[in-house]
């Protein structure tokens, strides 16, 4: 029962956001800010996977309840920290986005380019990002 309760503490990616994640790794776009071996492994200290994960109050939870924490403490640091890497991906991806974006906005403005190729570099970066947004 301890066990099934206990799991609620570590919440991972859903399916879509995995699924995007593995997306922009393929794409060479992920952002490993935290690695989820790591969060993994210390989760087997007393509250570590969690205080990696920058959930504090729960790796001070987990340091009161340690050793019985290390029954879902390393899955919370490894989820923790596949959260904040998704979460550091959208916006380097969101960022990129907008970056071209501008650039060709501003390409547009000082009639570098035409309208129609303005509309078809916008798609090329639509299509790039489309995925991923």
């Amino acid at each position: 029962m301890l066990i099934v309760l206990s799991t609620g503490c570590a919440t991972g990616l859903n399916s879509v956001q995995q699924s995007e994640l593995a997306s922009y790794k393929a794409s060479n776009l992920a952002v490993q800010e935290k690695s989820p071996g790591v969060g993994a492994a210390l989760g087997l200290l007393p509250g570590g996977g969690s205080f990696y994960g920058r959930s504090y109050g729960f790796g001070v939870v987990n340091l009161l309840l340690w050793p019985i924490s290390i029954l879902w403490d390393p899955v919370s640091g490894y989820d923790a920290a596949e959260s904040i890497n998704y979460q550091a991906t959208k916006a380097h991806v969101s960022n990129l986005k907008r970056t071209e974006m501008d650039n060709l906005d501003s390409r547009l403005a000082t009639d570098e380019i035409d309208l129609k190729q303005y509309t078809l570099e916008r798609r090329k970066v639509d299509e790039k990002y489309a995925h991923s947004l």
